[in-house]
């Protein structure tokens, strides 16, 4: 374990009045200056909560909808939650999964958590699905929100239909993974929950609404087929929603996820 912590140089920390902590550390990958906001709970486990694309760690503190519904349920089930801005618009990229690989490992031993939850939208739903079909040895249950399942396909369509936020999503990811899917065939394929889907072995979730103009609902439909008949997995579409609908019909699979039998188990 302590190699692993050692891939982490934290630089300082600093308490906030909210109770939360911001930490700020070099990468042991590349010597990258970053941060991350930690909130200790009452037990061992902890949400790992991944920003949107454009957004950053402070995201599931600030940003009104997510602030005011997902974060009281894990206040609530005495949950610890990490926020790392994690290289920004990285979309869990090999350096951002060394990056937060390694910070597991410091909350294991630093703050004794035993489980981790990833529950995250958009590039974070994408992240939590790659991370976890990574390392499913660190992933205690995910919760996908309109995700990207097959990155190499997702970085297709967005080439293939350009404009606005779908550009900088593309030129995001092919900084991040060091060129296309062409280009770096083996990385992008490991990044890829769709083609690694036998690794998931926690308890999944995904949502996606089926209007969803920025992460086209067929992502999440092919990862739905591929894990037909899995018990622990659920899959929810929402007819006419786009990538930002609301939290309403998000918040009881993930207090169910959550509940403190669950945990316990």
């Amino acid at each position: 374990m302590k190699a692993m912590v050692d891939r982490i140089g934290i630089t300082s920390r600093h308490l906030q009045a909210t109770g939360r902590t911001r930490v700020d550390y070099t990468s042991g990958v590349d010597g990258l200056n970053d941060w991350t906001l930690l909130q200790p709970g009452r037990h061992t486990g902890w949400i790992v909560v991944l920003h949107g694309h454009g957004s950053d760690g402070n995201q599931v503190f600030v940003r009104p909808d997510i602030r005011d519904t997902r974060l009281p349920i894990f206040e609530e089930l005495g949950y610890g939650v990490f926020s790392p801005n994690l290289r920004g618009n990285a979309w869990m990229s090999p350096s951002a999964r060394d990056d937060l690989h390694a910070w597991l490992d410091i909350l294991r031993a630093e703050y004794g958590a035993e489980k981790f939850f990833f529950i995250s939208g958009s590039m974070g739903g994408t992240s939590n699905l790659i991370y976890a079909a990574v390392h499913p040895q660190d992933v205690a249950g995910v919760v996908a929100l309109c995700p990207a399942t097959d990155l190499p396909g997702y970085y297709r369509w967005c080439f293939e239909n350009p404009g606005g936020v779908k550009d900088e999503i593309r030129n995001a990811i092919h900084a991040a993974y060091g060129g296309s899917p062409a280009e770096q065939p083996k990385v992008y394929d490991r990044h890829s929950a769709l083609r690694n889907a036998s690794n998931l072995t926690m308890p999944v979730v995904v949502i996606h609404g089926d209007s969803d103009p920025l992460i086209p609902v067929g992502q999440s439909r092919r990862l739905a087929e591929s894990l037909r008949g899995k018990a622990d997995f659920q899959y929810l579409e929402l007819p006419g929603a786009g990538h930002d609908f609301p939290q309403d019909p998000v918040l009881p699979y993930i207090r169910r996820m959550l509940q403190p039998d669950f945990l316990a188990g």
